[in-house]
């Protein structure tokens, strides 16, 4: 699904317009970007939680040089879905 697609199974089911709609949904996101690079994570009760995680350093390998690369320890951003809403897509509903 894409955001456009989205944007209009909202506007179907609320009744607002795709304008509002479109314009509510880029404030939420950037808004969970803004936090999740900050540190911070955002939790949604029943959906889920943005979170940022640390990876930690290692040692890559580039095979076709047969060269070793150190790969500092760095964050990365993820999402975690709440656990009725993953039983959800493992029931498959």
């Amino acid at each position: 699904m894409t955001k456009a697609e989205l944007v209009n199974e909202i506007a179907i089911s609320t009744g607002y317009d795709k304008t509002s709609i479109g314009v509510v949904l880029e404030s939420f996101m950037e808004i969970v970007k803004k936090n999740v690079t900050k540190g911070e994570n955002v939790y949604l009760r029943g959906f889920g939680s943005f979170i940022t995680k640390t990876r930690k350093a290692k040692i890559a390998r580039n095979i076709t040089m047969s060269t070793s690369i150190p790969v500092p320890e760095h964050q990365i951003a993820a999402f975690k879905p709440a656990a009725e809403f993953a039983a959800q897509v493992r029931k498959g509903k």
